[in-house]
């Protein structure tokens, strides 16, 4: 006793797991329940009274001692029955149990639950003991009870109880479906003990910072394996709160456990499908930026690294870039011209790859032929050593992404209109995960998209070679020198991002050895404008052979336009005669020459600015303009001088200042000029024609 009085004392603690002994606090159940003590003696009197018998029922101590209990507390319907119920107590015949009306002091019934039984002291006396609460008050308790078993017992949520040692002091079915344990093996123990090899150390800390601070842990994750599934990882949404008594006495832990692996899985599926989907809208913007097909590559082959691989390559098959359309290789090998690769860092494998521009030819074993041939993804989630023999083009090649590391492979077809144009090469080396099935929709999504570009900007060059080609077809090609004139030109078609436009220049010598000089710009673009331009500088060689004024030859060209399914050009038409150091000029609707003389500043020639070709019925004037030696006479077109972004009359300014040298040679003078207001992305072509009069000229005395 003596131990067990020294730990009362001390309020320490008995052994494990139990509660410590000593004085509760107040605020417990009983307290709760308000459960009050009365005693009678053989004869009925009131011997002890508690002071919640006094709180209950109103009488004070010293009003209930010594009265007879059923005069104090019972109405006198009832008199007869609590007498009968009392004899029995006494005579030992059993306790009693039930709900009894009392008259409380004020007056009222109160429904009130008892318990009644027989004492007997050491001297042999009887007494009766009476247990008696508030019925609402119990009531209320068995209800909250009752609900609170069956909601633990019939949870789907793990929940357990643990006290302040941490050990587990009860667990409902659901927590033992979860840990894969019965009750019986949670009790006593800690979580350590019971679940070993999940992170028990977190979660006990935690366990830990709620019991002391009172702040619950709400919606705490973490994953592992348990005895319930111990092939597959889980994931837990832990929550964990302290009890304590309606006094503030802490009881120890309440622990909900939330299986959540779906949850889990459908978040992360939902979150994978968002970025996929963020990685096909930054393509739609990175892909296709320009019509140039190499460039086009390189944008896929970018946005594919490192998202999808760590290496990336783009081929497309040689017959395809030939402008016509062709059948994938059904048999035999397949020859590829490589067009871009790219790389998250520096790696083997992209020594592996063919370099950009070459051409590569694959035999029929090979992943990329198959891949071609079918028109269907090649996927090889894990990659052994031989199977890199049938990636890689030869042997080196393969002994390269071996040394890289290359573990998983992937080839997706770039199909554009029904067509297989090619194919993207994958690789991983550096990224652990194989490639899976979301990847291959991922890189079939990306290569369905980029394909399309890939044809475009094919198709777009084809046109284009074929326009500039017909265009310089018929282009002339002059001589540096005429009598009395020194002669530079250039052509120069449009960038990339737009296709051949119709600009023309001509020099074509007439009778006394007089030049007839010309520059014109057919509206609009492509090989109707370029077949436009064609016999437009076909019938001004024509008319000017005719020796005609300028005036009247672009009368006959505005015929001549008219009747060219409505195009419109504009021109400017000059005629040299070096035995008058003069030139004759007209225009339609051309920007004015630039003329240069000696000693003074570029300037823009004022002539009558005439309508364009094709609008018909506007008469069109010609301007006499002294040209002796030295003076320099530039025409050109409106590519050479027109932009987006600048007032033309700025542009015109800087043209002419950079005319500040007249002694400057022709062809450094054309140079200059398209160095400096030209770029190479410009959406229009020039054509530019710079003549200087030459000592040779014979012009007239004075």
């Amino acid at each position: 006793m003596g131990g067990a009085s020294e730990a009362f004392e001390r309020g320490g603690r008995g052994p494990a797991g139990r509660a410590p002994l000593g004085p509760a606090p107040p605020g417990g159940l009983l307290d709760v329940l308000g459960v009050a003590s009365v005693v009678l003696d053989a004869q009925g009197r009131v011997v002890l009274w508690s002071p919640q018998a006094e709180q209950l029922l109103g009488h004070p101590a010293q009003e209930a001692l010594g009265r007879f209990a059923a005069e104090l507390l019972v109405t006198a319907e009832h008199f007869e029955l609590v007498m009968e119920l009392f004899s029995q107590v006494m005579t030992g015949e059993g306790s009693w149990a039930g709900v009894f009306p009392v008259r409380h002091r004020d007056g009222h019934l109160r429904l009130v639950e008892f318990r009644a039984m027989r004492l007997v002291d050491d001297h042999g006396d009887s007494y009766a003991l009476g247990l008696a609460t508030d019925q609402g008050i119990l009531r209320q308790v068995e209800r909250d009870l009752a609900l609170s078993v069956r909601l633990v017992s019939q949870s789907p949520i793990g929940l357990a109880v643990l006290d302040n040692d941490l050990r587990y002091v009860s667990v409902n079915p659901a927590l033992e479906r979860i840990n894969g344990l019965p009750a019986a093996k949670h009790l006593g123990l800690t979580l350590p003990e019971v679940l070993p090899f999940l992170d028990t150390d977190t979660i006990e800390a935690a366990m830990r910072r709620v019991l002391q601070t009172g702040e619950p842990l709400i919606d705490q994750y973490t994953s592992g394996r348990t005895p319930a599934d111990p092939g597959h990882d889980h994931a837990w949404s832990i929550s964990i709160f302290r009890l304590e008594d309606p006094g503030g006495r802490v009881l120890g832990l309440a622990e909900s456990v939330v299986d959540v692996t779906e949850r889990q899985r459908a978040a992360s599926e939902a979150e994978h499908a968002r970025h996929r989907l963020a990685v096909i809208a930054e393509a739609s913007l990175r892909i296709g930026t320009t019509l140039d097909l190499e460039q086009t590559a390189r944008e896929l082959a970018d946005v594919a690294v490192p998202e999808l691989a760590d290496v990336a390559a783009v081929d497309v098959l040689d017959s395809v870039l030939l402008g016509r359309r062709s059948a994938p290789p059904t048999a035999g090998s397949a020859v590829f011209r490589a067009l871009a690769v790219a790389a998250g860092y520096p790696t083997p494998a992209a020594r592996a790859a063919d370099p950009p521009g070459e051409l590569a030819r694959y035999a029929a074993d090979r992943l990329v032929t198959r891949c071609v041939r079918t028109g269907k993804p090649v996927h090889l989630p894990r990659v052994s050593r031989e199977e890199l023999t049938r990636v890689a083009r030869d042997g080196k090649a393969a002994a390269l992404l071996a040394q890289a590391g290359v573990h998983s492979y992937l080839a997706v077809p770039l199909i554009a209109r029904g067509e297989v144009l090619g194919a993207l090469d994958l690789k991983r080396a550096r990224n652990p995960l194989p490639f899976d099935a979301d990847d291959v929709l991922l890189a079939t999504e990306l290569a369905a998209r980029a394909a399309v570009c890939i044809d475009n900007a094919r198709w777009y060059q084809h046109v284009r070679s074929t326009a500039v080609t017909l265009q310089r077809s018929l282009l002339p090609v002059l001589p540096s020198r005429r009598t009395g004139l020194e002669i530079a030109y250039r052509y120069e078609p449009a960038g990339a991002a737009s296709e051949v436009g119709g600009d023309w220049f001509d020099v074509v010598p007439l009778p006394g050895d007089k030049t007839a000089l010309t520059v014109g710009d057919v509206m609009g673009s492509g090989i109707d404008a370029a077949a436009t331009m064609g016999r437009l500088r076909t019938a001004t060689s024509t008319l000017a052979e005719l020796d005609l004024p300028p005036a009247e030859v672009l009368g006959h060209l505005d015929r001549i336009t008219t009747g060219l399914n409505h195009s419109i050009a504009t021109c400017v038409y000059a005629v040299y005669d070096p035995h008058l150091a003069q030139c004759r000029l007209s225009t339609a609707g051309h920007l004015p020459p630039a003329l240069l003389r000696p000693g003074r500043p570029a300037e823009l020639l004022e002539l009558p600015t005439g309508t364009p070709l094709g609008v018909g019925g506007v008469p069109f004037r010609s301007t006499a303009v002294e040209f002796r030696p030295g003076d320099t006479l530039v025409l050109y077109t409106d590519g050479l001088v027109e932009t987006r972004d600048q007032d033309i009359d700025t542009r015109l300014d800087t043209f002419l200042r950079l005319l500040d040298d007249p002694g400057r040679p022709l062809e450094e003078t054309c140079d200059r000029l398209l160095h400096r207001l030209r770029h190479p992305d410009d959406h229009d072509d020039v054509a530019l024609l710079i003549v200087r009069a030459t000592e040779g000229s014979s012009g007239p005395a004075g």
